[in-house]
């Protein structure tokens, strides 16, 4: 099929089976079936999408590069009033992508290690510390013989 094609919304939501199941990302119209079994996340996912835009959903996950190219290899065609220019990182690779990046704010990534300033001594002293006042307190009850109030 031809990869210039263009579909409407509605022509696009007539595909949303397991045995002809597209979406549409970023514009892009994409022919998943043949992918279904082969998605990482499981087929649930990509049916539960099937038939409407998925944008907001493919990037909620964080798709990697390879993610983003497989598009081209399911890609169909483009969604009618789609603006072309606007997908080209995914032909261009990371360049425009990058761009598209750097204007949006920086966000930690997730299992980052922070390097941590704080002595090793001081964790020491924070576990040890109030294990010793209470030791102390406890001690203290004890040997004055003050174990009841009122005797």
């Amino acid at each position: 099929m031809e990869k210039g094609r263009v579909f409407t919304l509605s022509q696009v939501a007539q595909h949303k089976s397991k045995n002809d199941c597209w979406f549409i990302i970023n514009g892009r119209v994409v022919d998943v079936t043949k992918f279904l079994e082969e998605h990482p996340g499981g087929e649930e996912v990509l049916i539960e999408s099937a038939g409407k835009d998925a944008t907001k959903e493919f990037d909620d996950i964080g798709h990697s590069k390879a993610a983003k190219q497989l598009l081209l290899k399911y890609q169909v065609g483009f969604l009618q009033g789609y603006n072309r220019n606007e997908g080209a990182e995914f032909e261009a690779g990371t360049n425009a992508a990058a761009s598209k990046e750097s204007n949006k704010p920086k966000e930690m990534k997730a299992f980052v290690i922070k390097d941590d300033p704080v002595p090793k001594y001081k964790a020491f002293l924070e576990f040890f510390v109030p294990l010793f006042v209470a030791g102390s307190f406890f001690g203290y009850r004890y040997l004055t013989g003050a174990t009841q109030i009122g005797s």
